[in-house]
């Protein structure tokens, strides 16, 4: 619609609404009508009237909302992308995959674990309300290295060629991604849960790792437990996974015996992943926190904190043969 079509449209609104509009024959008698106005100025002028009028029927407010589309879309609507530079070498020197290192004993650890989670995201058949693709990390007792766990994952699956993956704290008593990745806390997940001016693209956090996206945990909240739980977390995580059906989303979870939010956050994951410490955590406790999550049809099991483990040998043989050959 041109410039004339919309001073002519809100200028029947005003009519209709009763606003006091100048008459067209005493305009028309005006010298200044020697200069014609331009169409900018006429809705311009028209706006600023509404404007001073007091509203009728929300016609004040569509005035100020076409203003603003007129002269600062750009600026309006511009989402700005909130970025943060992992630090490679604190990652490594803490024990985390890195990029730069691809052959490393704990890069290839996690190549391990992560292949049964990809093949099971990309199989045919998913359940619509529990997404595959949607992976919950836990464990049954507290610091049994679950965060260590999910973040490592999620930097293992963001060197894949064929997937993304979107990091996610759901820890929300206990956030780490701050300290670890240098993420800003806020706004996160509980503010998405809290405030309705928030899209997920609000808290979205890009990273020096292209294909690796994370969500903190956001604001403190005292009922942070109950936001968690509720109906309304449940349809943003379906939402989320909705929204991004080719990434593969890392949840980083709290405790299932130490919180009651955490069994209810695992009857919507598509796949879980249990973290259990070597030597420390009882049979018993793993066979209470895996019957809170015995719904989710696929559990898997990550034995971590062992002093000793052959996987990834293989890789650095060849590693060391290369550079022997080359």
């Amino acid at each position: 619609m041109s410039l004339i079509e919309q001073a002519a449209k809100r200028l029947e609104e005003l009519r209709r609404a009763g606003a006091q509009l100048p008459d067209a024959s005493a305009s028309d008698n005006d010298a200044s009508r020697r200069d014609e106005p331009t169409p900018e100025a006429v809705v311009r002028a028209l706006n600023a009237r509404a404007a001073e009028a007091p509203p009728v029927d929300g016609v004040r407010r569509a005035a100020v909302e076409s203003e603003d589309r007129f002269d600062e879309p750009a600026s309006r609507t511009k989402r700005v992308a909130r970025f943060v530079e992992i630090d490679f070498a604190r990652l490594r020197a803490r024990g985390f995959v890195t990029p730069d290192m691809p052959r490393s004993k704990i890069a290839d650890e996690f190549r391990v674990i992560k292949r049964p989670i990809l093949r099971n995201a990309l199989e045919a058949g998913r359940d619509e309300a529990r997404p595959r693709t949607l992976v919950m990390v836990t464990s049954a007792l507290p610091r049994e290295g679950k965060t260590f766990t999910a973040i490592n994952l999620a930097l293992s699956v963001a060197a894949e060629v064929d997937n993304t993956v979107l990091l996610m704290d759901g820890d929300v008593a206990h956030p780490m991604f701050t300290d670890v990745l240098g993420v800003p806390r806020e706004p996160g997940l509980l503010d998405l849960l809290t405030r309705d001016d928030l899209d997920v693209g609000d808290t979205l956090v890009k990273t020096n790792i292209e294909k690796l996206s994370v969500v903190p945990a956001g604001a403190n909240h005292p009922f942070a437990t109950e936001l968690l739980a509720s109906e309304q977390m449940a349809s943003l995580l379906r939402s989320v996974a909705s929204r991004y059906p080719d990434r593969i989303i890392i949840f980083d979870s709290p405790p299932l015996l130490a919180t009651t939010e955490a069994r209810v956050l695992a009857s919507h994951a598509g796949q879980i992943v249990m973290v259990v410490a070597a030597d420390a955590t009882t049979q018993h406790a793993v066979q209470q926190a895996l019957a809170t999550i015995e719904s989710c049809d696929i559990v898997m099991m990550m034995l971590n904190k062992a002093h000793r483990t052959d996987v990834g040998s293989y890789y650095g043989y060849y590693g060391t043969d290369e550079k022997r050959n080359g």
